[in-house]
């Protein structure tokens, strides 16, 4: 992800996620930490046709990582393009050396928590109120070894568990 991608970004972000989108300024501050020597950021989005249908980011700090966000375009669902952001954060975890994965997931995001769990997150407990306005609780998970991937984390689409490069007519750039 860079800079000029936050407009497309954020739109998707509207649509997703209309309760508690993230800012321009959010996006601006993950991004100042993505790049260079001392960069503990990783951003990633992804284009099919043209158009942003997913991004993905993740902080790593203390050699712990933490998926910051995830997403991609309902019409993208059930294509495996979450599969593929997740593999690239997980593989940027990797390259940060770090031990553990973290996320939270809003605890009636069943989709959401099923692929997570493919990936072998498992959950450790509840955050009351997490998301914000409509105080819903998050599921956090955690994926205990980035390096070893769980047996069944392939992408579904057509064995790709990668985003780099082109699968299915959608291609990322970080």
């Amino acid at each position: 992800m860079r800079w000029w991608d936050i407009e497309s970004v954020l739109r998707l972000e509207v649509d997703l996620f209309p309760d508690d989108a993230w800012s321009p300024g959010m996006f601006w501050s993950e991004l100042a930490h993505a790049r260079g020597p001392a960069a503990t950021r990783h951003y990633v989005v992804a284009e099919a046709g043209g158009r942003l249908v997913g991004y993905a980011g993740l902080a790593a700090v203390d050699r712990t990582a933490d998926v910051q966000t995830i997403a991609a375009a309902r019409d993208h669902w059930g294509t495996g393009l979450g599969a593929r952001l997740l593999t690239n954060l997980i593989t940027a975890a990797t390259a940060f050396e770090c031990h553990e994965v973290l996320l939270e997931v809003r605890v009636d995001n069943l989709r959401a928590q099923r692929l997570y769990e493919r990936f072998g997150f498992a959950p450790l407990g509840i955050r009351k109120g997490y998301y914000q306005p409509g105080n819903v609780d998050a599921l956090v998970m955690r994926l205990a070894d980035p390096a070893s991937p769980a047996p069944d984390a392939q992408c579904p689409v057509q064995g790709q568990g990668s985003v780099q490069g082109s699968a299915q007519g959608t291609k990322t750039h970080g």
